[in-house]
């Protein structure tokens, strides 16, 4: 469905459920009538680790109370018909699952408050459009789009396909932006990125030099994808925390690595300057206890005023 909102009316302030708004102003309206509106956009992304796995402990009683205006998935893991319900197409949600091709491999979905205006699975590749590792969703005045780019391992086809699809990703994005500044919108790429871009996005950074995730050629990459004159995006966590170590969204389920808090910042929302300028909160949503994660991944939640 192609995308009919007015640019005049670019992030215009919209009316929502009282239950999903965490931040409201009262407006007055024609005739004295007054009513409650939203004045944040906010957007969640987590890597599930296998949706229906994550669902049966405890993120379904995270969706019912979170207050994210967009929700970001990243290995769903699952086709849509073997999600249960309450997953599959919760009520208040419009969903769209974009799963691999190979069974039980990656998957990415997004759930969004309003309709998209228009949604599209994949990136014009040949290779990766039907690998579950990417979907993009117009909403007014932006793109937001989940991500989940590949692992990666040294020395194997694994890596070769991590650099082939980093390639063409980036091709992708420049276009992406290219054509949202054409038409007046903004741009959000969350998810797992699989790479840690600085030293201060890893605990144990010197033993991982070699290791797929924080190789130079892949640091190098996403420095690329944050150069102004290159790939355009603004990394939001990072600007809004950039004196701090991580903060970390993913830790190993290995040895104790969650509780001595020796974790990655793999997990980006990833953005065009003009969005990223109004990010006003970022965090990453860490559960108090081992015993408490749904998932291997914390989500991270970023927080623009409109």
């Amino acid at each position: 469905m192609p995308n009919t909102v007015e640019h005049a009316r670019t992030w215009s302030v919209v009316s929502c459920p009282d239950a999903h708004c965490d931040l409201r102003q009262r407006v007055r309206g024609g005739a004295g009538s007054e009513s409650w509106e939203c004045v944040v956009f906010t957007v969640t992304s987590v890597n599930v680790n296998g949706l229906r796995a994550a669902a049966r402990k405890g993120f379904v009683e995270w969706l019912a109370k979170t207050s994210a205006d967009v929700l970001c998935l990243q290995e769903v893991r699952a086709e849509a018909e073997q999600l249960p319900e309450q997953v599959r197409a919760p009520e208040g949600w419009h969903v769209v699952h974009a799963p691999a091709a190979a069974k039980g491999r990656a998957g990415v979905s997004l759930y969004t408050r309003r309709e998209p205006d228009r949604v599209r699975i994949g990136f014009g590749s040949d290779e990766f459009d039907d690998s579950g590792r990417y979907v993009e969703a117009d909403l007014p005045g932006v793109t937001v789009a989940s991500l989940y780019l590949p692992s990666g391992e040294v020395g194997t086809e694994r890596q070769e396909e991590k650099v082939r699809f980093m390639d063409q990703f980036l091709v992708h994005l420049k276009g992406l932006r290219e054509r949202a500044a054409a038409d007046g919108r903004e741009v959000v790429v969350c998810g797992d990125w699989n790479i840690a871009h600085e030293k201060a996005d890893l605990r144990n950074w010197r033993g991982n030099t070699r290791s797929s995730g924080f190789l130079p050629e892949e640091r190098e990459w996403l420095s690329r994808v944050f150069a102004a004159d290159d790939g355009g995006y603004v990394d939001v966590v990072r600007a809004l925390h950039p004196e701090v170590d991580g903060p970390y969204s993913w830790w190993s389920y290995r040895g104790r690595a969650f509780d001595n808090d020796t974790g990655w910042r793999i997990d980006l929302a990833v953005a065009t300057p003009g969005i990223a300028a109004r990010a006003v909160e970022a965090y990453v949503e860490r559960a108090a206890t081992h015993a408490e994660r749904w998932s291997d991944h914390a989500p991270v939640t970023v927080v623009f005023d409109r």
